[in-house]
């Protein structure tokens, strides 16, 4: 059999205009995608629930883990600072560094003036200005 030959008018490409054509919307067809869309949607929502507890549970604990190195390191700083503390305020170090650097020098006796704490007036005392005392107002 011989091969026919090809119609020169079957290789041009027609003019087809379907601006006028109207496609009707499935009802079936977009119950099927709500359908589709809520189920992945409700999926989706129970992924989340399930994830959230697990890595909130998980920040927590690496929270902790932070708090709690954070609280080693001030316990320590805390003892560093008592220690620093405790040597500053000693008395022997303090005069040493009274004599030394600023040159001080302990008074004689005849220069040491006692000052002793006020007495309470007495019962009933009023002051100069004629007004009472806070312990008789009272």
């Amino acid at each position: 059999m011989r091969p026919r030959a090809l119609d020169p008018l079957s290789l041009v490409p027609k003019a087809i205009d379907n601006s006028r054509v109207v496609r009707e919307v499935d009802p079936r067809a977009r119950r099927e995608l709500r359908t589709v869309f809520v189920l992945v949607l409700a999926l989706v929502a129970a992924l989340v629930l399930y994830a959230w507890p697990h890595v909130e549970l998980r920040q927590t604990g690496l929270d902790i883990l932070r708090l709690q190195s954070e609280r080693e390191r001030l316990i320590e700083r805390n003892r560093k600072l008592r220690l620093e503390k405790a040597s500053l305020e000693d008395l022997q170090r303090v005069e040493a560094l009274a004599r030394d650097r600023l040159k001080l020098v302990a008074p004689a006796a005849e220069d040491v003036v006692i000052v002793e704490p006020p007495r309470p007036p007495a019962d009933g005392a009023r002051l100069a200005s004629g007004e009472p005392t806070a312990e008789a107002r009272n």
